[in-house]
């Protein structure tokens, strides 16, 4: 039995919708994804893009960031997190994690904050790991204070809730998702952001095509630019796809709760292992990351040997060349994200996986524990 880390599910309704693109049907799929996915959220508009890296990268020119601003994120986040910030000559700001949820620890956050009251600080990027939300109600306070804008990385946190809210409509300034986020690719790409602050989504709007404008009853060749931006439009293809997709999310969505709970319920107990910690009820299950005392990383390769798939979310991006030479970093500045990333791992969790699946990965953990000592 083979179990991918992740495997993509579809169906007739998406082939009817990339069939409807090819056929030149004059249904504009990106349209229809952005006005369905806003409701989906509970909120008025949503712009979609490329991909999920492309959505970070323009919000990071919504909030016009500069040369020199700083920007705050988890030393635990995918490397495009920092990247676009970078591409802005701005200065990232690394953050160590809480040790149970993985997410950025609030207490050293607001610590940074009040020590570093600058009109060059612009932004906070929140990560939530696994789509599981931290204390949002204070991350919004904390903004309000110290007047920064919080973008929330929403890649593991599509259709989580917080306080009965799906995130996206929450109160954060910024919301980026990605259709097919780190090691659980789809078979096609996709972004979407979601902001509260009209002006903000104005200037997304208009920079997701080059700053192009047009007057509505010009000729179609004619346009003016007004600004500097690039192409992050998602195609016609992937947002019929993705369209399909997110209609299923809810059912999915269920699913992997189910699946967490067998893994809740199977592994409990099982020496080595330590399960994830005060997970909300409200998280998607988008992951599924336990704790692997005894050498994580032959762990990993005795589940490979057995046809098992894991993921590690993430590497810590002090332990990375180009930040670690960049900002001078040493292996210890972040200690509670580098003992977590010593036993990290991910296991496999999707809808389409069946109970008999479930259980060989259970099984399989179990006996591979016992051979730990």
């Amino acid at each position: 039995m083979r179990i991918p880390f992740y495997r993509l599910e579809s169906g007739r309704e998406e082939g009817s919708n990339v069939n409807d693109v090819l056929e030149h049907d004059e249904i504009n799929q990106v349209k229809e994804l952005e006005k369905e996915f806003a409701a989906y959220i509970g909120v008025e508009e949503a712009l979609a893009t490329s991909h999920g890296t492309s959505a970070l990268h323009l919000a990071m020119l919504a909030l016009d960031l500069k040369r020199g601003d700083k920007v705050v994120c988890s030393v635990n986040a995918h490397p495009n997190v920092p990247e676009v910030v970078r591409h802005f000559d701005a200065e990232p700001v690394f953050i160590d994690i809480d040790p149970e949820h993985y997410n950025m620890n609030l207490d050293l956050l607001e610590n940074y904050l009040e020590d570093n009251q600058s009109k060059k600080l612009k932004a906070v990027i929140l990560t939530h790991i696994a789509g599981n939300t931290v204390d949002l109600d204070r991350v919004y306070s904390m903004a309000t204070i110290y007047d920064v804008k919080i973008v929330e990385n929403a890649c593991d946190s599509f259709g989580a809730t917080y306080k009965g809210k799906k995130i996206g409509s929450t109160g954060a300034d910024i919301t980026c998702f990605d259709f097919s986020a780190h090691l659980k690719k789809s078979i096609c790409n996709g972004g979407m952001i979601i902001s509260n602050d009209d002006e903000m989504m104005k200037r997304a709007r208009l920079l997701l095509n080059h700053g192009i404008v047009k007057e509505d009853d010009a000729l179609e060749y004619i346009y003016d630019i007004v600004d500097i931006g690039n192409d992050y439009s998602l195609s016609q293809l992937n947002a019929g796809f993705i369209r399909a997709q997110l209609k299923k999310q809810d059912k999915n969505i269920k699913r992997q709760r189910e699946i967490a709970k067998m893994y809740n319920e199977e592994l409990d107990g099982v020496e080595h292992i330590t399960l994830p910690a005060n997970v909300s009820d409200e998280t998607p299950f988008s992951l599924y990351i336990i704790q692997v005392d005894k050498n994580r990383d032959s762990f990993a390769l005795s589940l490979r040997e057995a046809a098992i798939q894991t993921g590690l979310y993430y590497i810590p991006l002090h332990l990375l060349a180009y930040y670690k030479t960049k900002y001078s970093l040493r292996v210890n500045d972040f200690p509670i994200a580098l003992k977590a990333y010593q036993k990290f791992l991910a296991l496999p969790i999707y809808a389409s996986m069946d109970d008999k699946q479930v259980k060989y990965v259970i099984d399989t953990i179990k006996k591979i524990a016992k051979t730990r000592v």
